[in-house]
């Protein structure tokens, strides 16, 4: 390990990240707080805004991915789909077994400028989240129990307000509805060999009631269907902690681009398309599990200096009270002082691990193949 590598590692520099990303988002939220006051007198200005504050707080996991830990992210896919991002409307249908996926998604989202306007059909259980949940909740994500009588209502109004959305968005739909893991996908094959369907090797089952109504809400919108299918170099296994600790990944990401007119408008032909994107995605999968790469050309969309900067900005902002107030607390050699500030940054520490905890595969378990939950399309 270099003197980079070493310090990367240090648990003080990642708690000071931790700190600043914390106490930043806060402030953020706090702000988005007060913008809701222009949503009856222009609601245009008020998502604007909030695009803005969201970007500032979602660049520095970005930051994270792209200049701490110096993952590279390589497209396999053709220069006039790559002409496209960030210019319309789309839905992204990413598959979902990897902790790290969803900064991945966001990685691309930011080198072409729509980060900030990024959406996602979202369990219900992060609304609760702190930072996380409650800037969602601002920028209008759409928040889903996963059971279609409860949820009904709740989503059509929700997708219904995104149809004059002033920003480029992508809306992302993780269609397997969990992440994958063996005995989901033993469960997820069960029900699909119940169903007549092929069986998939490196999916699980897609779940087609929200894509279809995703599809049929914003139809008029969304102009274009990304289908993008996620692995990394020499199976490794990416978490947030890993990159926590500045250890570097290689992701590979295949994009194909399918225009809104080509998918079928009757609900039940869109569930078998779906079906059939899932089939070409294991293909793709299978492909790359034995030759290592995916087919296509490749694309390396540079990084962007504006995470950086955008994370020093906050740093400086935050950093510098903070280790004055430190100092004074060293030099006053007030026990109490001294005390007080170690429980401190002993609950700050444990905050910021629950924080990537949300993200852990061994943590985030849902009620997939559970009896007692509905039948899932």
């Amino acid at each position: 390990m270099g003197l980079l590598g070493y310090l990367k590692s240090l648990f003080i520099l990642q708690l000071l990240m931790g700190f600043v990303f914390v106490v930043s988002g806060l402030i953020i939220n706090f702000i988005q707080l007060c913008t809701c006051i222009l949503w009856p007198i222009n609601k245009q200005l008020y998502r604007r805004i909030n695009c803005r504050l969201s970007y500032s707080l979602w660049s520095q996991l970005v930051m994270l991915l792209e200049w701490w830990s110096g993952t590279d992210c390589t497209l396999y896919t053709d220069q006039a789909t790559v002409d496209k991002f960030g210019k319309e409307h789309a839905i992204i249908i990413l598959n979902h077994n990897y902790e790290i996926d969803f900064l991945c998604g966001w990685t691309m989202c930011e080198r072409y400028g729509i980060l900030g306007s990024s959406k996602v059909l979202a369990k219900h259980e992060l609304l609760k989240v702190p930072l996380i949940g409650w800037t969602w909740y601002f920028l209008e994500i759409v928040f889903c129990k996963r059971k279609w009588e409860e949820d009904r209502h709740t989503v059509f109004k929700g997708l219904g307000r995104l149809k004059d959305y002033p920003e480029f968005m992508w809306f992302l739909l993780y269609c397997e509805g969990t992440r994958f893991t063996e005995t989901k996908h033993n469960i997820s094959m069960q029900i699909a060999e119940s169903k007549g369907l092929p069986k998939l090797k490196y999916h699980l089952l897609p779940r087609t009631k929200g894509f279809t109504t995703t599809l049929q809400c914003l139809k008029g919108t969304v102009t274009a269907v990304y289908d993008v299918t996620l692995n990394f170099k020499d199976n490794q296994t990416p978490t947030l902690l890993g990159i926590v600790n500045g250890k570097q990944y290689k992701a590979d990401l295949s994009v194909r681009r399918f225009p809104v007119e080509d998918i079928p408008d009757d609900e039940k032909e869109c569930a078998n398309w779906l079906h059939k994107l899932y089939q070409e995605k294991d293909a793709l999968q299978e492909i790359y599990s034995k030759e290592g790469k995916f087919p296509g050309p490749t694309i390396i969309p540079p990084r962007r200096l504006w995470t950086l900067l955008n994370f020093l900005f906050w740093a400086t902002l935050l950093l510098s009270p903070l280790i004055k107030f430190a100092c004074g607390v060293a030099v006053s050699g007030s026990p109490l002082l001294i005390i007080g500030f170690i429980i401190f940054l002993i609950i700050a520490s444990v905050a910021i691990r629950r924080l990537i905890g949300v993200t852990e595969v061994k943590k985030t378990g849902s009620s997939y193949g559970n009896p007692e939950t509905k039948k899932q399309n």
